[in-house]
């Protein structure tokens, strides 16, 4: 009587706290992602980086214009010898000097290089959009096959408590028997070893939960600490994913696949900047200049006491690049290999993903395959236990067949939770190569 009492007990616990916390759904944890996971964040503030200096790029079309000014004071002593034999020696001569300048630099022409560096940062917005997509697909991934864990892992808990209740039906009846000399005391010692076997194991079970919650609480940016929420009790499947769709979709929505071919978009603009080396540039130049002399005495009487000075002065210059060590014919070659490199990056990470997207579907039918027939096999175990265990109440079977019968019902579970996991698993990786997670 004690032991049912404290199996209601432990079995209630388990249940009411789980009815006590507040529901979060998959929807409710990639919103919660979306706003607060670290690393969506910091790919979001390097796509805010670029955006700021696109914003910019028009600026390299304006001229440069610079202003200067300065003031220096002096004080000096002069001693002078002339050829007709006069002799000038004086002291603390003092003289200011005032300075002033606005320089404007225009660059007109420089071989498009201004041209191609403005559509290079419009790339690069683009590129940052791109990697904070592929962010965002990889931790919706991540966040799935963590829910679904913990869904898993308490569907596992479940099916322990179930049993439990048959294993406490057999300690009952392994009591009763050997009280009216039916039975053995190592039957009855048996059953209760299985049955602790199966508190520890919800105990382990709990204690998993907790640290898949807490896995769950880094991706979404809640507390670590805070597990005081509950999650869905199945998990739903999409059985009409389609390897030709799949295959379709790959390359409009493959994040990867974007962001390397974006690369390959920046390389050839790279190219084109370089090149910009070979032509000659072309400035328009201008300048307005200020200077103002004042001697407090001089010694030559040709010297003033004040001198101004000011004027406009502007023109074209040209540069022509005629020998530069051939810097500019290096930094074109070196683009160019970068672009192959682009090129190749592209072209591997697309095989891959083929290759992920055949393995992963080819996984999705085996576990739907595999879910079905655990399926039937689970509803054949749970009518072999039960079977049984009548037949054991009634004395006609040994407890041999009744734990053989409960070793087939626990197999049954691990092998049903598992195919649903898995499958959900494979359908996860079939969205997340093709994008198709965040649409």
């Amino acid at each position: 009587m004690l032991r049912k009492f404290l199996l209601v007990i432990l079995v209630g616990a388990s249940l009411s706290s789980s009815a006590q916390q507040t529901m979060l759904t998959l929807e409710e944890a990639i919103s919660q992602a979306l706003k607060n996971n670290f690393d969506i964040r910091l790919v979001r503030n390097d796509s805010a980086s670029y955006a700021i200096d696109n914003s910019y790029a028009w600026a390299a079309f304006l001229p440069r214009v610079n202003g200067t000014a300065g003031r220096v004071w002096n004080s000096n002593a002069q001693k002078q010898e002339l050829s007709n034999g006069t002799k000038r020696d004086t002291s603390g001569i003092k003289s200011t000097n005032l300075t002033g300048a606005i320089n404007l630099n225009w660059t007109l022409f420089d071989g498009f290089r201004m041209f191609a560096t403005r559509d290079k940062l419009a790339e690069f917005v683009r590129l940052g959009e791109l990697s904070v997509q592929s962010q965002i697909v990889n931790t919706v991934a991540s966040i799935r096959n963590n829910y679904y864990d913990i869904v898993r892992q308490k569907q596992q808990l479940k099916a322990i408590l179930d049993q439990m209740s048959i294993n406490e039906e057999r300690v009952k009846l392994s009591d009763r028997k050997l009280s009216v000399g039916l039975g053995a005391k190592p039957e009855l010692l048996q059953a209760k070893l299985d049955l602790n076997a199966q508190k520890a194991a919800v105990l382990q079970q709990n204690t998993l939960i907790e640290q898949l919650k807490g896995q769950l609480n880094q991706l979404i940016g809640f507390d670590l600490n805070s597990t005081g929420y509950d999650v869905s009790e199945e998990i739903p499947f999409d059985n009409n994913l389609s390897l030709e769709t799949l295959r379709g979709n790959v390359s409009k929505g493959n994040p990867g696949l974007q962001v390397a071919s974006k690369n390959i978009d920046i390389a050839r603009i790279t190219i084109r900047e370089n090149k910009a080396g070979y032509y000659p540039v072309l400035s328009f130049n201008s300048a307005y200049n200020f200077s103002r002399t004042e001697n407090n005495t001089v010694i030559n009487t040709f010297t003033p006491l004040f001198n101004q000075n000011r004027g406009l002065n502007y023109g074209i210059g040209l540069t022509v690049p005629i020998l530069n060590g051939f810097n500019t014919t290096r930094l074109v070659r070196q683009s160019k290999l970068e672009l192959q490199y682009q090129q190749l990056v592209f072209e591997n990470l697309r095989t891959q993903v083929d290759i992920g997207l055949n393995n992963s579907f080819k996984d999705y039918e085996l576990q739907k395959k595999s879910l079905q027939l655990e399926e039937e096999n689970i509803a054949l175990a749970k009518e072999n236990v039960a079977i049984a265990l009548e037949r054991y109440r009634q004395g006609v079977s040994t407890f041999l067949e009744l734990r053989e019968a409960q070793k087939s019902l626990e197999d049954g579970y691990n092998r049903l939770i598992a195919a649903r996991y898995n499958l959900k698993l494979a359908e996860t990786e079939l969205l997340r190569l093709t994008g198709a997670l965040i649409r």
